[in-house]
């Protein structure tokens, strides 16, 4: 209904568009459509609707084969980034987008640079060169971020580690301090409170410690408050003292 009292063209957008493509975890509030700049949309009492112009907005922004119609999900995703009120929920369903290879890094940057000039798109830009380079979390993005703001290692993402029953696991961050020291890191968000997420993340733990591992986790809000503790203790395991990073003696 949303979608046909907007005229021959208009489609299901942002948040909309994106979960019917199959993203999980970020629900639209409202019907989301998309309509070119200066088209009138009637009022509608059955359906609670927001609609978005747009100047960019032509048939070339469609999914070719869908009904309702809706724009393809690259467009749907910058657009529900770009139109979110706070930063970190603009990065957070891009990064889900990826996480849920709904699409990748390379065609999001692509439909970033379509999009002209957007609310967040440097700090969009970032982050999508972040999730390309391996990040599959805002939390990841994010601590590679604290990490050049408190002068640590570069960390590496999603490190595979083979465990000697031979199954991989993806190791979220690896440091490297001055020293040769290895460090894991592990980042975790509400997720791993669910009980067999937390069952799991035991079993990875006993297999680092097992193996002689360093292995540091950190509550997700800790990397974008700069949490002072947390600094501290990862200064700590890398052989690091003091704020200009010299080594421990």
């Amino acid at each position: 209904m949303a979608v046909l009292a907007g005229g021959r063209l208009c489609a299901l957008a942002a948040r909309t568009a994106a979960g019917r493509a199959g993203l999980v975890g970020w629900p639209a509030h409202k019907v989301e459509v998309l309509i070119p700049r200066g088209t009138t949309y009637p009022r509608l009492s059955l359906v609670d609707v927001k609609v978005h112009e747009s100047r960019r907005f032509a048939a070339e922004s469609l999914h070719p084969s869908v009904w309702p119609p809706r724009v393809r999900i690259e467009r749907a995703l910058i657009d529900a980034a770009v139109w979110s009120t706070r930063p970190r929920s603009a990065c957070g369903i891009l990064a889900a987008g990826v996480q849920q290879r709904l699409t990748t890094a390379d065609r999001l940057l692509d439909e970033l640079e379509r999009a002209g000039q957007v609310r967040f798109k440097r700090l969009l830009r970032s982050a999508l060169l972040d999730i390309g380079g391996g990040a599959q979390a805002v939390s990841e993005i994010d601590f590679g971020r604290f990490c050049r703001r408190n002068g640590l290692p570069t960390p590496s993402r999603q490190v595979v580690r083979c465990e000697p029953n031979g199954r991989r696991r993806y190791l979220d961050a690896t440091l490297v301090g001055p020293t040769g020291r290895v460090v894991r890191v592990e980042i975790d968000g509400a997720l791993h409170l669910v009980v067999q997420t937390y069952w799991n993340d035991m079993y990875r733990d006993n297999e680092v410690s097992i193996a002689r591992e360093i292995q540091v986790r950190l509550p997700s809000y800790v990397v974008y408050a700069d949490d002072a503790q947390a600094l501290d203790q990862l200064r700590r395991a890398l052989e690091l003292s003091g704020p200009g990073g010299k080594v421990a003696a």
